[in-house]
């Protein structure tokens, strides 16, 4: 066992309590990714702004992806313990404030500060999980934050609804403060981080995670609004995607004079972590069409309530992580990468069934095809993160998570505009232009939907998720040319 990696396990403390908070921690970065949702129509009409509510979810999810590389180097140069320490109390003031909130802009603005304090939580919480256990531990921990993240994520609207049709809307947010709370006092009192060697004058790239953080933010501000805010060719989306690009130039230059850079270049020139980095990309991608479009078609095509639709997608968060963690079983024999490919190849083939599901169909049916995707993707997902923590060393594992991390946020985000522009368009194919996703359903919700709406979304559904499986085959195209067979794995 190297010293780098013998010194972290040694010095935990109360092992089983640290494991308790980073659980907490993720719960809370996942559940308010979605928690929002079914709590719009109440906090639109206490606050007003509903052309800006979108700004709610999206701005949450900028700060938190566009933070990621930055926590992640920080972790790398100053601890885990610090980072998180302050990552949480950052989220838990945002929290504090958005349950003051007077107005929609004021909400918007703390949801960022919150989504300030989600980065550290994501990206620290998965690099300590891989500083406490052992190679041959690691699937353990990491199917449990799989579970924890897939029930919040999947329980956070049905929670969101019941405060506020209950409660009030601001007990979104006031309960995140009793449980992080705990978390945190669980992090400082039992979390001991042994002492490095560090310079004895950090050099921090402060001007590297400004770049990266506008970069981040003016890109993936382009990706989320194009074709909902404004037209995709139109002057703001055009400007957008070149200040985007411009910034982007920008960073790369910055990065290569920095002495300590928040996104070094070994992270892309190294070949394992740049095809897991692409990989789950693709993941991230692919996940936007059963998150986003599935509950639309239950509820649209299958005539489903909203509680069965939720249970139709929810099924995939029993199958994920405990195929997850089986997965140590199948690349203990043939590897990680082989592992990874036989998990996305089958999501792939299993994504491409969904349009050859009959019209209009039964509830298992998808439900059956989501069961065996969440299989597929545990064995994808798991031993990519895994396997590619396990390439370096403790200097250099926040950084490598947190950009396997910042990929798959960034490929949900391009998925969620990308699929988002291709179901409205083969709606307005199928309709002459007469329709969107959300105008579609809120006329199957109000009982006005034709047949050929169902058709419509139908369609629009199973183009989505051809458009997925090609996200997949992507993904296992990468992993096959640039993975090594064998990852370069550390003495353990």
């Amino acid at each position: 066992m190297t010293r780098d990696e013998a010194a972290p396990r040694s010095g935990t403390g109360r092992r089983g309590a640290v494991v308790a908070a980073l659980m907490l921690a993720m719960a809370l970065a996942a559940l308010d990714s979605t928690v929002v949702a079914t709590a719009v129509p109440q906090i639109v009409g206490d606050l007003g702004g509903f052309s800006v509510f979108s700004w709610l979810f999206s701005g949450y999810l900028l700060a938190v992806t566009v933070t990621l590389p930055v926590y992640g180097k920080l972790s790398d140069t100053f601890g885990r313990k610090p980072v998180l320490v302050v990552g949480a109390a950052v989220f838990l003031a945002g929290s504090l404030l958005c349950a003051l909130a007077w107005d929609m802009n004021s909400l918007i603005a703390f949801r960022i500060l919150q989504g300030l304090g989600g980065g550290a939580l994501q990206g620290t919480v998965q690099t300590l999980a891989a500083d406490l256990y052992p190679l041959k531990e690691r699937p353990r921990i990491q199917s449990k934050l799989s579970t924890v993240w897939a029930v919040s994520a999947i329980a956070g609207p049905g929670l969101g609804g019941l405060l506020a049709a209950y409660a009030d809307w601001r007990w979104i947010f006031l309960v995140n403060l009793p449980v992080g709370a705990l978390a945190l006092w669980l992090i400082v009192r039992h979390l001991h981080e042994p002492r490095r060697e560090r310079p004895s004058r950090a050099r921090i790239d402060w001007a590297g995670a400004l770049a990266v953080f506008a970069c981040g933010g003016v890109l993936l501000t382009a990706l989320v609004q194009g074709g909902v805010a404004w037209p995709w060719l139109s002057p703001p989306s055009v400007a957008l995607f070149a200040a985007g690009l411009a910034l982007a130039v920008a960073v790369v230059l910055i990065e290569r004079r920095a002495a300590e850079p928040i996104i070094p270049g070994w992270v892309w020139r190294r070949r394992t972590i740049a095809a897991v980095n692409l990989a789950l990309g693709g993941l991230g991608l692919l996940m936007v069409a059963p998150s986003v479009f599935l509950p639309t078609y239950a509820q649209s095509v299958l005539g489903l309530g909203p509680v069965a639709a939720g249970f139709v997608l929810s099924v995939w968060t029993l199958t994920w992580p405990a195929s997850a963690a089986l997965s140590q079983h199948v690349y203990r024999r043939i590897g990680f990468r082989d592992t990874a490919l036989l998990g996305i190849g089958a999501a792939a083939l299993i994504l491409l069934a969904f349009p050859l599901l009959p019209y209009p169909g039964a509830a298992w049916q998808p439900t059956l095809l989501m069961m065996t995707l969440g299989a597929a993707l545990g064995l994808f997902q798991l031993p990519l993160i895994v396997g590619v923590q396990s390439t370096v060393g403790w200097a250099e594992r926040g950084t490598t998570t947190a950009s396997v991390l910042f990929c798959r946020q960034t490929g949900q985000t391009l998925g969620a505009s990308l699929f988002g522009a291709v179901a409205n368009g083969v709606l307005a194919s199928r309709l002459g232009g007469a329709g969107d996703l959300d105008s579609v359903t809120r006329a199957w919700d109000a009982g006005r939907a034709p047949e050929a709406v169902r058709h419509a979304v139908a369609d629009a559904v199973h183009a989505v998720y051809v458009g997925a499986a090609c996200a997949a085959a992507l993904a296992f195209v990468v992993l096959l040319l640039l993975a090594p067979r064998r990852f370069p794995v550390l003495t353990d």
